[in-house]
């Protein structure tokens, strides 16, 4: 099981929590996922086109989404948020404009606030270390070296284990391949685990690759 489930779906309500929360109508179900999805993409956009360095562990951990009768509150989670406030000052109010002219949100009844926050061990999250292995391997490192890298990043924060994995056409070869690097314990089976998990595909010169990281943490981190 621990290997045919997303490990973040297996795990909600025990370890992990939703990233958006809010209650709607059978009918307009549908209708608050393609919001959310639009919020995320919107926000992933800017900070990419924005962010001061490129190195990637600049970039967004996570976008938590609450939602209530008359507030939207957006909170951003960001590996080092200095890299996006410093180049723009005025980062939040300028998401914040974009979005309530994208949906209209001044025209209605509910008001949209968006946070920047930064997290305490920014090499701790999947998604950051994903980032970084990214854009090392754009950067023509071979990817043994960035993988081997980025556990030592990793290993900096305590983490209890990681497991690494990369596919498609690796090195420009013309046949894709799956590689995959473990170091420590990373329990998928087990439900009480704090598991933390990403897929991020990217593009290069060679095609798309994707990339795929457990994280094993104690519960208590953050």
């Amino acid at each position: 099981m621990g290997q045919k489930i997303n490990p973040l779906g297996f795990r909600l309500g025990t370890t992990q929590s939703h990233y958006s929360l809010w209650f709607a109508k059978p009918k307009n179900y549908s209708e608050g996922l393609q919001e959310d999805q639009k919020i995320r993409d919107l926000i992933q956009t800017y900070v990419q086109k924005n962010r001061k360095i490129s190195s990637g562990t600049e970039g967004i951990a996570r976008i938590e989404i609450q939602k209530s009768i008359d507030l939207i509150k957006v909170l951003i989670f960001m590996g080092f948020p200095n890299g996006l406030l410093e180049s723009r000052p005025r980062a939040i109010e300028e998401l914040e404009m974009n979005l309530q002219k994208e949906f209209h949100y001044d025209y209605g009844t509910q008001k949209l606030k968006i946070t920047i926050k930064g997290i305490q061990k920014p090499y701790g999250n999947p998604t950051i270390l994903a980032a970084f292995i990214a854009t090392q391997i754009k950067n023509r490192v071979h990817f043994r070296k960035t993988i081997k890298k980025a556990i030592e990043l990793t290993k900096r924060e305590g983490t209890k284990g990681i497991k690494v994995q990369i596919a498609g056409r690796l090195t420009g070869r013309e046949q894709a391949r799956v590689k995959w690097i473990r170091e420590g314990r990373v329990p998928l089976q087990t439900i009480r685990a704090k598991i933390d998990y990403c897929s991020y595909p990217f593009r290069t010169i060679h095609g798309v690759l994707g990339i795929k990281i457990w994280l094993f943490r104690d519960k208590e981190e953050e």
